[in-house]
């Protein structure tokens, strides 16, 4: 059965009502009455549609485009395909933000966990063997499978599914989320929280919505005190045997495939994609738009800014292939010696090397 969703679309609205709302222009000889009935990506929006682009990066895909209309700033209006009406504005991200509060004006806060004194709601569906410990909140309309166990003190969240044989560990919230078989969540885990989706300005930052999901596949195991943000349109997905150590930090609309192995201190940043079995080191970073290949290793501390090919190594900040990095290490030590050393560890050895 297909999953309804967590949030109530408002509208259809007419282009003129969006306009208005977000501040845009339109041109001349629109059809003000069109109706607009949703706000989707741009490769996924169709003619009933309304859509954004804001990044450079994503121009390429204009050319394709279904969207009934798109917030778009003015330089980029004349790429727009025909049957696409130009929602025009300098800060094309910001109307998107406003025009999401317009369809989505419940999003801003999730939805009660439960009411009245009930642990359980009445409307919460668990199968045989399911145990619910002390403390634990079950919200309306959630699905937990057979043999799972939820800890003192979680709460699982308006309509989210839990699969058969997973562990909620204790004081874990899971809110906008669908968790597979055999899933392990550790303490405190945060799992469908808002993404820091903010359209900045001089005037203020105007909060975005976040209308997505988090999927969470089959036999994935996350550490204590790791976030994982709900995607803004899209969803983040955590792909199937992906581990993911303590105190990681994974943003919004974040792809990682299968078998991943994410270390400690990681930063994912929002609309990354990491392929099957990647390995991210402890304290490493990615910064968001990047699309990392499979089998990549990122050594511990580095962070990347840039797509890399499937099966690299790299390191450093900004992150490079290995060799290059060892290279970059060396040469920095190299800086560091005191003049006249020869000791490998800049110490001079006896008799190399002036005294401070």
């Amino acid at each position: 059965m297909e999953h309804p969703g967590f949030f109530e679309r408002a509208g259809p609205f007419t282009l003129a009502t969006i306009a208005k709302a977000t501040g845009s222009e339109l041109p001349l000889g629109a059809d003000l009455d069109r109706a607009i009935c949703d706000v989707l990506p741009l490769t996924e929006a169709g003619r009933e549609h309304v859509t954004f682009v804001d990044n450079r990066k994503y121009l390429v895909h204009l050319a394709g485009a279904q969207a009934g209309a798109c917030f778009i700033h003015p330089n980029f209006v004349s790429r727009l395909p025909a049957g696409t009406v130009a929602l025009v504005s300098k800060a094309p991200y910001r109307g998107f933000a406003l025009a999401l509060q317009l369809f989505y004006p419940e999003a801003k806060w999730p939805k009660a966990a439960g009411t009245g004194s009930e642990r359980i709601d009445p409307t919460a569906v668990l199968e045989d063997g399911v145990v619910v410990e002390p403390g634990a909140i079950i919200g309306p309309e959630v699905v937990i499978g057979r043999g799972s166990r939820i800890a003192a003190g979680a709460v699982i969240g308006y309509r989210c599914h839990v699969g058969r044989g997973t562990y909620i560990g204790p004081n874990a919230v899971v809110l906008h989320a669908l968790i597979g078989d055999r899933v392990t969540l550790h303490s405190g885990v945060s799992i469908g929280q808002d993404g820091f989706g903010f359209a900045m300005g001089a005037g203020g930052h105007v909060k975005v919505p976040q209308i997505g999901r988090v999927i969470i596949q089959d036999d994935v195991e996350i550490g204590a005190n790791t976030s994982i943000d709900r995607g803004a349109l899209k969803d983040t997905i955590i792909g199937e045997g992906t581990k993911i150590d303590n105190l990681v930090q994974i943003g919004h609309n974040v792809i990682i495939g299968r078998h991943a192995v994410i270390v400690g201190q990681v930063g994912i940043s929002g609309s990354s994609e990491l392929g099957d079995f990647v390995v991210m080191g402890g304290h490493s970073g990615v910064v968001g738009h990047v699309k990392i290949g499979a089998g990549v290793q990122i050594a511990g501390s580095s962070h990347v800014n840039e797509d890399i090919a499937p099966g690299s190594r790299v390191g450093g900040t900004p992150a490079v292939p290995f060799r290059e990095w060892a290279r970059q290490i060396a040469a920095i030590k190299r800086l560091g010696r005191k003049p006249g050393a020869s000791g490998g560890d800049g110490s001079g050895g006896p008799g190399g090397g002036n005294e401070d």
